[in-house]
Formats: structure tokens, C-alpha cells, sequence
């Protein structure tokens, strides 16, 4: 699957059911932990939401990319058993053939999960878990930073990895609020136009990502073309209403998966007489850190602040 279609799947198709390719990584083996007792804490049963999860869980299944992130960046690496095909960071995650797209409830059960964590309900697999007496957390793709704290602590509540997820938060937290602050104030709006992929599908300021931007002052060029929300916030944009709105920065989310850089947007039809263009203002992202609002978020954010910074006043 090509990228804009495999990240349209997972942002769109969480928007759509439920209302979305610095390290935050842990360096602990993932894997089944050893056969020792972990249940008995003072911290259990845990209720976050209508799940309460009785004993500390042992065998946790992560079915999204941003979740398994998520669970060794506290601390939980150790107790996650399986994560899904697209996972692949940090690199010693235990990676299966399970779908976070199409998830299969019997495949899952294979694993003899305690605790799964995905990111939408997919095939209806929330109701089919927990038919099956396995807890779910439903972790949908965030909409602010805010959403990313409140899944990073609730997932440390629920995996007895508390204290860990509160100070990655705050961390978190306080790394961003920073940022923000330290971008110099201008009188006129940058502009971007932040890429999905080269057939010009974008996101608008609504969404994860566009909200970074809307943090550091910056105006959307994509937002008009999904101003009432019918696309979920991922609008694909004509090369003529890209090339007319003139953006000041191009963000490539696309550089792994379609391998584009300022090479190939220079070369684009038209596109030579965009204000980034001209001046090189554009910016290629990792495509995983780019899709994900876990703890990587602060990652990006520095990036499009370093961008940002070079413009001239």
C-alpha cells in the first residue's frame, strides 16, 4: 500500500468511526517478560474510561503504531507479547503479521493478550475482544497534543506503568510549550503546505499535525479545501489552487514511502514560481514520525520549528 493511502486509512478511518508512517524509545526488550508476579500491586484493578483492567497485565498486543511507541517509551516494553505489521519503532518491538487495518479478533486471541491497545474498531473488533473477556483501550488518532497526554498517562494507568507516562507527558509538555514560545512573533502569517503524498493529498489544521502548526502561528494553505470537514481533514488538493495559494514552506511527509525531496518539487510542472520553491524552503519529515502523535511528537515539532526559524522575518 502506498503511504497516503495506508495513513488516509488509519486517520480517516478513526475520524470517521470514532468521531487517522528526540527517541522517545525504550531500550528494553520486548518479548514475553519473565514468569514473575506482577499482579499484586497497589495500583490495581485500574479503571480508565468504561475498562477496568483487574491485575497488571502481563501480555499486551499493540494494534497501532503510535501505541506500541507509546507503551516502550514508559516502560512497558517488557510486558507487550505482539504489535501490529506497521509497527517498526523502536526496532526491538515484537513485530507481527497482525493487521491494525483488517484486525482479525481470533488472531489476536492467539497471542493470549491481557490488555490490547489499538487505534479504531475496525471489523468491529472491540465488541468481538471483549466477548472474549480480553480488555481493550481504544486509543484514536489524536486531534491535539492534548489527546497524546491523556493516552500516554491513561496507558500507563492501565499497564501499571503510572509514574513513567506521567513524567513523559509532563516532559513532553513542558519540551513543547518551549518550542512554541521561542518561535519569533512576525506580522504576517507564514503559509504551508504540509504533502501526504505526490498525488497532493494534505491535511487541514484540524487534524494531529495541522493543530502543530496552528500552534507556531502558521496559516494552512489546505484548510479551504475541506472548510465544512466532509474529508475528514485529509482534502486532496489541485496542483493549480496549490500553485495560486503560494505557499512560504513545503513540508514532505513523503520522503520514505514515494521518495520525494526538493529535487522532485522543483521538478513538478508549475511549480518553480512558489515562494518555497524559490527560496528552499522545503522541508523533508520522516514519514512514521510524521503520521504518529505519540512521543515523537516533540521531534517533529522541533523540525518545523527549525524550519520556521530560517524564514527570513
Amino acid at each position: 500500500m502506498r503511504y497516503p493511502a495506508k495513513f488516509l486509512a488509519a486517520a480517516l478511518g478513526a475520524a470517521l468511526l470514532l468521531a487517522g508512517c528526540g527517541d522517545g524509545g525504550s531500550t528494553e526488550n520486548g518479548g514475553t517478560p519473565p514468569d514473575t508476579d506482577v499482579s499484586a500491586t497497589a495500583d490495581f484493578p485500574v479503571t480508565v474510561g468504561d475498562l477496568t483492567v483487574a491485575a497488571k497485565p502481563k501480555k499486551i498486543v499493540a494494534l497501532s503504531p503510535t501505541a506500541t511507541e507509546v507503551l516502550f517509551a514508559i516502560g512497558a516494553g517488557p510486558q507487550v507479547v505482539a504489535v501490529d505489521d506497521q509497527s517498526n519503532f523502536p526496532a526491538n518491538a515484537p513485530k507481527s503479521d497482525l493487521s491494525a487495518f483488517q484486525p482479525n479478533a481470533e488472531a489476536i486471541a492467539g497471542k493470549s493478550p491481557d490488555l490490547v491497545v489499538l487505534s479504531n474498531d475496525m471489523n468491529n473488533v472491540v465488541a468481538q475482544l471483549r466477548q472474549l473477556k480480553i480488555p481493550v483501550y481504544v486509543a484514536p488518532a489524536g486531534k491535539t497534543v492534548d489527546d497524546t497526554y491523556r493516552q500516554i498517562t491513561d496507558i500507563g494507568a492501565l499497564t501499571g506503568n503510572r509514574p513513567a507516562a506521567e513524567d513523559l507527558a509532563k516532559q513532553m509538555r513542558t519540551d513543547i510549550d518551549k518550542l512554541v514560545k521561542d518561535v519569533p512573533q512576525r506580522s504576517t502569517k507564514l503559509t504551508y503546505y504540509y504533502e501526504l503524498g505526490p498525488e497532493l493529498y494534505s491535511l487541514t489544521s484540524k487534524t494531529f499535525v495541522g493543530s502543530l502548526f496552528a500552534q507556531l502561528g502558521l496559516e494552512n494553505i489546505a484548510d479551504p479545501a475541506d472548510a465544512d470537514g466532509s474529508k475528514g481533514g485529509y482534502p486532496q488538493l489541485s496542483a493549480e489552487s496549490l500553485v495560486k495559494a503560494d505557499p512560504d514552506l513545503i513540508f514532505l511527509a513523503d520522503t520514505v514511502c514515494c521518495q520525494q525531496n526538493a529535487d522532485t518539487v522543483k521538478a513538478r510542472p508549475g511549480w518553480s514560481g512558489i515562494t518555497a520553491v524559490k527560496t528552499g524552503q522545503i522541508v523533508g519529515l520522516n514519514d512514521d514520525v510524521a503520521s504518529r502523535w505519540g512521543p515523537r511528537t516533540v521531534d517533529l515539532l522541533r523540525q518545523i520549528v527549525d524550519a520556521v526559524a530560517k524564514v527570513p522575518a
